[in-house]
Formats: C-alpha cells, sequence, structure tokens
C-alpha cells in the first residue's frame, strides 16, 4: 500500500474491484464515492462550506503558461489558467522596448540555442559562436565574389551586354544559394533535437529527400525557360538533406570514437569521402562520354538506376550500425521482450531489429506524450478520475492513462512530473507494455482498477528489467530519453 493512500466507501450495494488492487474504485455514476485519507478524516467530515479552496495539480507549460486544477469549497474540482494575462498585463504597464521584447527573445533563444542552455554546452560555446557568425559571413560574401568571377569567365565576351547577362547569372545563382541557406536554417532551427535520438533514420531520409532535390535539377534540361525556379527547389530540398546529414553524422562519428578520438575519426572520414569523390567523377566523366547517353531519357534512366543504388547502398551502411544507447524504438523493443518474454535482447540484436524508416506516430502502442490532464481524461468522470489518478500515481514522477471503449486502437497518454529523469520515461513505458499486453475492453472503474494492479507488477518488473538490462550488456547511463519539457506537472500533494 503507497503512503498516504486513501480508500473510497460507496454508498451503494455494489463495489468494482479486482484481485489485487491498490485501491478500490467505485463509479460516480452508479452510486456515490466518499473520498479521504486516513490523515484528512475529520476534515472531510467538516462542513464543505467551511473548506477553503486548494489546489491538487498545476499544468507548466514551457512558454510560462499554467493551468492550475482546485477543488473548491464542495469539493468540485475546476480548472483556471494563469500567466497569459498577466503577460499581457505586464506588456501594457511597462512600454519599455526590452519589455515587449522578452517574449519574442525567448523563443529566438530557442530556435538558435541548443535545449537547457547554458546548462547543456560547455562555457566557452557561445563566445565560439559569436565570434564563428562574423567569419561565416565574410566566408560567403568571398564565395559570392569568386562565383561571380566563375560566371562571367565561362563563355562570356566583355560586350556590355554580356557583362549584364553574366552579372543576372550571378544574382540568379547566388538567389538560388541562399534560398537553400534558408531551409538548413529552418532545420537547425526547428528540428535540432531530434539527431541524438535517432541519427540512422536522418541520415536515410537526408539521402531521400537529397535524391528528390536532384530530380527537379535534372528536369532543368527540360524547361530551361524555369531554370531559376527549378534550380532553387531543388537546391532547397538538397540544403534540407544537408541540414539532416551533417547533425546526423557527426552523432554516428561521435559513436565511432570510443577513446575520446573524434577529431581523428572526422579527419579519416575526410579521406574515405575524398577518395570516393575523386573516383566517383572519373567514373560519372567515363559514363557521360560513353556512346548511347546523349539523349536526354537515356541520360535521366541512368542517373535513375544509379539513385536507386545509391540509396540502398546507404541503407545498407546505417544497418551495420550497431548502437549501446537506448533510443525511443530500442527502449520498445527491449521493454517488449522483457513483458512477453522476461529476456532483454542485446546491443547487436535490438539494433538488428529496430526499424530504419519506422515513425514514431505509426509504432504500436501508440504512445502520446505531454496530453493536458482534461484531454487525458473523459469530461464526464473528470473530477472522479483526476481524484483517482493521482492517488495512484502519488509516488510515480508521471501520470498515465489510456483511451477506453468506443476508439479503434487503443492510446497510451504520459504527461511527467517535475524532476521526472530519462529513467522515468522508461519506467513508464515499460508500464505501457504490461498494460497493452494485458488489455481489454475496460469501463472508467475497470480501468483504474487495471492501472492499479500494473502498478504493482511496475515495482517488480522494472527492477527486474533495469539487471537485466545491465547484464545483457546495456549501460543504463546511455539512455537518451528525453523528457518532454513544453509540459509538465506539479502536485500540490492532494492525498
Amino acid at each position: 500500500m503507497l503512503a498516504g493512500a486513501s480508500f473510497c466507501v460507496p454508498t451503494s450495494k455494489s463495489t468494482i474491484t479486482r484481485a489485487r488492487p491498490l485501491f478500490t474504485f467505485s463509479h460516480p455514476t452508479k452510486f456515490s464515492v466518499v473520498c479521504g485519507s486516513s490523515g484528512d478524516a475529520s476534515n472531510q467530515r467538516g462542513d464543505p462550506e467551511h473548506r477553503d479552496p486548494r489546489t491538487v495539480l498545476v499544468e507548466r507549460y514551457e512558454d510560462g503558461k499554467t493551468k492550475r486544477y482546485i477543488f473548491n469549497k464542495s469539493l468540485h474540482l475546476q480548472s483556471l489558467r494563469e500567466q497569459e494575462d498577466s503577460l499581457l498585463n505586464e506588456m501594457q504597464k511597462d512600454d519599455s522596448l526590452v519589455s515587449k521584447l522578452s517574449f519574442l527573445s525567448k523563443k529566438f533563444r530557442e530556435f538558435v540555442l541548443p535545449a537547457s542552455f547554458p546548462e547543456s554546452v560547455s562555457d566557452d560555446y557561445l563566445d565560439y559562436m559569436l565570434l564563428q557568425f562574423p567569419t561565416n559571413v565574410t566566408g560567403w560574401i568571398c564565395h559570392t565574389l569568386v562565383t561571380s568571377s566563375l560566371l562571367k569567365a565561362v563563355g562570356i565576351g566583355s560586350f556590355s551586354r554580356a557583362s549584364v547577362a553574366a552579372s543576372t547569372a550571378v544574382i540568379q545563382w547566388v538567389s538560388k544559394d541562399g534560398l537553400g541557406a534558408m531551409g538548413r536554417l529552418f532545420i537547425g532551427g526547428r528540428f535540432g533535437n531530434l539527431f541524438d535520438d535517432d541519427p540512422r533514420q536522418w541520415r536515410m531520409y537526408a539521402d531521400v529527400i537529397g535524391s528528390a532535390g536532384s530530380i527537379f535539377e535534372l528536369s532543368t534540361q527540360l524547361y530551361p525557360a524555369y531554370f531559376l525556379p527549378l534550380a532553387s527547389l531543388g537546391n532547397l530540398m538538397k540544403a534540407v538533406a544537408r541540414g539532416l546529414k551533417d547533425p546526423s553524422f557527426r552523432v554516428i562519428q561521435n559513436h565511432f570514437a570510443i577513446s575520446a578520438n573524434l577529431g581523428e575519426v572526422a579527419a579519416k572520414e575526410e579521406v574515405w569521402e575524398v577518395a570516393a569523390q575523386l573516383v566517383g567523377l572519373a567514373l560519372g566523366i567515363l559514363i557521360m562520354e560513353a556512346p548511347g547517353l546523349e539523349p536526354y531519357s537515356m541520360h535521366a534512366l541512368t542517373w535513375f538506376m544509379l539513385r536507386l543504388l545509391h540509396l540502398w547502398l546507404r541503407y545498407q551502411s546505417l544497418s551495420v550500425l550497431k548502437f549501446r544507447t537506448i533510443n525511443l524504438k530500442r527502449a520498445r523493443i527491449l521493454l517488449k521482450s522483457h513483458v512477453l518474454y522476461n529476456t532483454v535482447p542485446g546491443y547487436i540484436d535490438a539494433n538488428r531489429e529496430e526499424q530504419l524508416f519506422a515513425w514514431e506516430h505509426f509504432l504500436q502502442p501508440k504512445i502520446v506524450f505531454a496530453v493536458p490532464m482534461e484531454k487525458m481524461i473523459c469530461r464526464r468522470d473528470f473530477s472522479f478520475m483526476m481524484k483517482a489518478l493521482l492517488k495512484l500515481y502519488s509516488e510515480q514522477k508521471y501520470i498515465l492513462f489510456m483511451n477506453l471503449r468506443g476508439s479503434k486502437v487503443l492510446n497510451y497518454y504520459i504527461t511527467y512530473k517535475v524532476g521526472a529523469t530519462n529513467l522515468t520515461v522508461l519506467k513508464s513505458i515499460w508500464q505501457v507494455y504490461w498494460l497493452h499486453t494485458h488489455h481489454r475492453e475496460l469501463d472508467v472503474s475497470d480501468a483504474l482498477s487495471f492501472i492499479s494492479e500494473s502498478l504493482l507488477k511496475l515495482e517488480g518488473g522494472f527492477a527486474g528489467f533495469l539487471k537485466q538490462l545491465e547484464n545483457a550488456g546495456w549501460d543504463k547511463d546511455q539512455i537518451i530519453l528525453k523528457v518532454p519539457k513544453h509540459l509538465l506537472l506539479e502536485e500540490n500533494l492532494f492525498r
């Protein structure tokens, strides 16, 4: 029995229970329920009108807004949104430019700096980036001037009309590169937190997107009048691909450097890449000079066949990687095996079983993270369910529930509390797999008892899982499951 556990005393004839529940739950639509803990019994017997309203749960959002759940004097649950209006009031009271831009500055910092900055990086990170920015600006100015000289030198004389044409070509070419740079800017700012979790998947997606971009560039020969839009769109897609490729490959390089030799690993990778580039350029020239490839159709078909071979080889190269880190997909594999067979596969088997192209959204069981309580719980039973779930998960750093009868697919909703860690995420997913393995058609009361039983199984089962995890060669310090920070729960100890 958990500390501070409460009992529900039915005032009607029957109750719905399970074999070994932590609590006994009664459905409010079938009979009335009086809930209370041993320490609060005297207070609960008092006049409802004399009870003070109290906050039992606070939802804290990443943008600074909060939503507070309060039991009023009649013990009816109410929700109250806060801070959104207060922020507007503060901005209206203070007309200074700094105050008005404070809200936007937070979004800007999230776009250009790593999550949890400055704690997540070394002390010299920001100084380096502030100097690196003007360094890169001057480098691209030089690149633009050199590109201008190259284009003017290719088949263009010194006549004024030719000079105008050359200048136009330079502007178009630089504009094409600028549009591509915007793609890389968006990927780095918006999706920078994805690459540590699954670098193989994003490296593969980079090649697929880059191949699509090459199709637009290849079609410029058919439609030369639309060179700029086609080339720009192709360059944009290839820039997006590069934005995915570079950070994901750096994670892969870090995986290789087990002796703190990342610089050497990166340098030797350059040797392999340049050697492949020289061989590829030589073979490409021979193929272009081969008879029968002059028609555009044969040229495009040759490219298409070689590109398919390229993608297949990329997939094979990524498949041989064996990561010892535990990301979400590998965690699913390990937890499913433990719940079903009481075994934990080693890292080689888990990497082999991992699906490279699988999207988390389509994996089963479907898990939705950081769900507000009002979306997690049916409105008809909200007050009753809130009390019950707070009791059930009083000793856990998360709250888990599932959608009930009426849905085609059983979805599991998890929201984490302040102080949750990557081990908390792993623990909550273990409970998901236990529930999914033993799930059945449930009504509200039976679902609560079912969750109560799963929490009993969790205490011993998850400890056994961690022990088997270590015996299988996994490192518990390499769990890279991230707690979603855009919504966290803070309890006010409703016990």
